[in-house]
């Protein structure tokens, strides 16, 4: 009896072990237990996603189907730029002056009318350009508004230890839209044509606009300025005294200026002979970063959030120049999925320091600012990406670009050492933000 019953009390706390180690790596879901108004939030935010990424592949296929240019399809960023890094300023100083669940409310009802244009244009005998461009610009000015409202909240809905799990299921939210919107948006231009994809996209506004209808109403702090200028400036001031944060910024931006190939991306699906490739190209960046969200129970184990966003943007720039030198579809789509992997664990870990150490009455002027490092940087990449594959070749423009990656984080990493230095346990600013939240908690206020 004694032989028979041993290995089986051996094997219990071992398959015990390995049950334990599989839930550790898999997603915290502490904030959308105790938050009604953050599983709101994450089913709208999904719901959105998945039909951006339908107009964000069917866009560019557009473009090129009009004018055959890449310089054309990378100008899209182009003309994105300036409302962004206008109204992304000016849209954190509405964010902290306002009711936050009324910018969100109102600029997505605008996302959907903007769709509608899109799809009306796209079923018109002969399609124009402009109101591509037009739209393009339109849809930065209202994503620069809302962004901020939405990284803002997310500190008053959720627990301050539970921060770092609700940006990592924020990301499993975005990068599940990421991998089928693409994917589907894909076969949807290629078999149902364009105005199918633009109007898919306008059923998923309107299902988030009805989602966020029910969200609390969230007012503007006490303490927080009025919008104008010199409240726009007292948050760059801030955000300049803060050199770790400054860090999350430049890291984020030259990682998206330097390797951010989507511009190219129906370019190169041509030039490997794979035209059927395009959505799969379009979803494993995202399909990386679900890889990542969906067991990204370690990160909330993870002090030293400054250096793993150095060594992730780094990753993301080898995993481009492989993208670029490589001839194999297979293996091109293989190291764009280790690329999304490489920018979520970046994105994971900018978030909990952001949303770890900034004060309420800042946050979403520090997010307008947050906006533009790493949108900005997409932007201007696909701008960057576009005119290098007009001088050399398409693929040299992803490789060249990520050796300028790699070597611009390295810079970065030893000019910015308060950056490699953040631990959330000792941060002055993160121990702070934990004693008032703590604060307020105990106080029920």
């Amino acid at each position: 009896m004694t032989e028979t019953t041993e290995p089986e009390s051996d094997a219990a706390p071992a398959a015990g072990g390995g049950v334990a180690r599989l839930r550790a790596l898999l997603p915290d879901l502490a904030p959308w237990r105790t938050s009604p108004d953050f599983r709101r939030l994450w089913v709208a935010g999904l719901v959105t996603t998945f039909g951006s990424f339908l107009t964000f592949v069917a866009l560019p296929v557009q473009m090129k189907e009009l004018t055959g240019s890449a310089v054309a399809v990378g100008a899209i960023g182009a003309v994105e730029l300036v409302p962004l890094i206008v109204f992304g300023l000016y849209g954190g100083a509405l964010a902290d002056a306002l009711d936050k669940r009324k910018l969100i409310l109102w600029t997505e009802a605008g996302q959907g009318v903007l769709s509608a244009v899109l799809l009306v244009n796209a079923l018109l005998p002969h399609p124009t350009v402009w109101p591509l461009y037009a739209v393009a610009a339109l849809s930065s000015a209202l994503v620069a508004v809302q962004r901020p409202a939405l990284d803002a909240l997310t500190p008053r809905i959720v627990r301050h230890e539970h921060l770092p799990a609700a940006a990592a299921l924020n990301s499993l939210r975005w990068t599940v839209g990421g991998v089928a919107g693409p994917a589907v948006a894909g076969l949807v231009v290629a078999y149902a044509g364009l105005g199918w994809a633009y109007a898919a996209d306008l059923a998923t506004f309107a299902v988030s606009v009805a989602l966020a209808v029910g969200l609390a109403a969230s007012p503007a702090a006490h303490e927080a300025a009025k919008p104008s200028l010199r409240s726009i400036a007292e948050g760059a001031r801030y955000a300049w005294s803060r050199k770790e944060l400054l860090g999350t910024y430049a890291i984020d931006l030259a990682a998206m200026f330097f390797a951010f190939p989507l511009a190219v991306l129906p370019f190169l699906a041509d030039e490997l002979d794979a035209e059927w490739s395009l959505g799969l190209m379009y979803a494993a960046l995202p399909a990386g970063s679900l890889l990542v969200s969906l067991t990204s129970g370690w990160t909330s184990r993870i002090h030293r959030h400054g250096r793993m966003v150095v060594l992730a943007a780094g990753a993301w720039g080898l995993a481009m120049v492989a993208a670029g030198a490589v001839r194999s579809v297979w293996l091109v789509l293989l190291f764009l999925t280790l690329a999304g992997c490489c920018d979520m664990v970046s994105g994971i870990f900018r978030a909990a320091m952001w949303n770890q150490t900034i004060p309420d009455e800042l946050r979403g002027r520090l997010a307008g600012i947050e906006l533009l490092s790493y949108s900005v940087g997409p932007q201007l990449g696909q701008v960057r990406a576009g005119g290098m594959a007009a001088f050399l070749s398409v693929r040299a423009s992803v490789w060249t670009g990520g050796v300028m990656c790699v070597a611009a984080v390295g810079a970065l990493a030893l000019c910015l050492p308060k950056l490699m230095a953040y631990d959330v346990r000792t941060n002055p600013h993160a121990v702070r933000m934990k004693s008032l939240r703590e604060g307020v908690a105990e106080t029920g206020s």
